[in-house]
């Protein structure tokens, strides 16, 4: 699919997006339609088994789009259908069935930061900035950063960045648990998608019962997360790749995955 602000192409078993909203890929309403479009037909892909996202150019996604929210704040208008449509978008991509990979290109900050938090795996770039600078302005996030971040890093910290509104470094990121690895910038697309080839090579219908069982457990007390693990690994149990994979390991040779 290729529309005015986001494309996505298949490049053998991964999904590569790219958002194209020059110059800093600002997070529209048009952008969050045109993203769970492409969402949505990955989802109804074959061979779609990972994904990867990053912006064009040297931004990730700087934030929402100020002058739309300028017109909703000049008339009084109310934020529900605006948030209503980047919550829909996000936590679809939040549930896709596959893993998902935010490459932080650059700057994520805002509704760019939001969107990243809604990824399996996040890798900046040495350059990237991360924040939630909404405070600043009179507002704070409304498209799940209030609750996707403090559960990601800790109430405490989660709390500083958005109470003060300011971004921390790549380096900073990586020791508050906001993302998994920082690399040089002219790598982050290239390992982005290495990482994504490699999740392939593991067998398909586990992961996706395994990061359902994460997601759904994470929304529940542990006691009931554990429940959930023990269903799904049930389904896993009767896949014929574990199958494979048991037998596999058994007579010491590498499983050979279908995916189903």
């Amino acid at each position: 699919m290729s529309g005015n602000f986001v494309r996505w192409s298949q490049e053998k078993n991964i999904a590569v997006v790219v958002v194209d909203n020059p110059p800093l890929n600002l997070l529209s309403s048009n952008v969050a339609v045109e993203l769970l479009q492409c969402l949505q037909e990955i989802n109804k892909t074959d061979g779609c088994r990972a994904m990867v996202l990053a912006g064009k150019g040297k931004v990730f996604m700087a934030g929402a789009d100020i002058k739309e929210l300028a017109g909703l704040v000049s008339f009084s208008r109310s934020t529900l259908p605006f948030t209503g449509v980047l919550h829909k978008t996000l936590n679809y991509l939040e549930n896709l069935p596959i893993p998902t990979i935010a490459a932080l290109n650059g700057p994520a900050l805002g509704g760019g930061l939001e969107l990243a938090l809604t990824f399996d795996l996040r890798f900046a770039s040495e350059t990237a900035l991360l924040g939630v600078p909404e405070i600043t302005l009179g507002l704070f996030p409304g498209a799940g950063g209030t609750q996707r971040l403090p559960r990601l890093i800790g109430i405490p910290a989660a709390k500083e960045m958005l109470f003060t509104g300011k971004p921390v470094t790549a380096a900073e990121a990586l020791r508050l648990g906001l993302v998994n690895k920082v690399v040089p910038q002219n790598e982050i697309f290239t390992v982005s998608k290495e990482m994504a080839h490699f999740l392939t090579s593991r067998p398909g219908k586990a992961l996706r019962l395994l990061k359902e069982a994460v997601n759904r457990g994470m929304e529940t007390s542990c006691a009931e997360g554990c429940r959930i693990e023990r269903d799904l690994l049930d389904r896993a149990f009767k896949t014929a790749d574990a199958r494979e994979g048991i037998n596999a390991f058994l007579k010491k040779r590498k499983a050979q995955f279908k995916h189903y």
